[in-house]
């Protein structure tokens, strides 16, 4: 099975593709539009971290470097 994306531009392609689905050699699919795509996106919105979390994060792991980096010098 191979897959194309396919720009018409005369109407009378669009009949021709129509057949063709209809005699079962092609399947038609539509793309989702740009709201659908957000709003999947957007399902498990409120499992990402905050910002908070993430800085806090990457504070930890900047300070664990850092650590290794500089010897102790107290």
């Amino acid at each position: 099975m191979e897959a194309m994306s396919v720009q018409i531009i005369n109407p009378r392609a669009k009949m021709l593709l129509k057949n063709l689905e209809a005699m079962n050699l092609i399947q038609i699919k539509k793309q989702p539009s740009l709201a659908t795509m957000l709003a999947k996106l957007r399902r498990n919105e409120d499992l990402l971290p905050s910002l908070e979390d993430i800085t806090r994060e990457v504070e930890i792991v900047r300070q664990a470097r850092y650590e290794r980096r500089m010897p102790n010098n107290y």
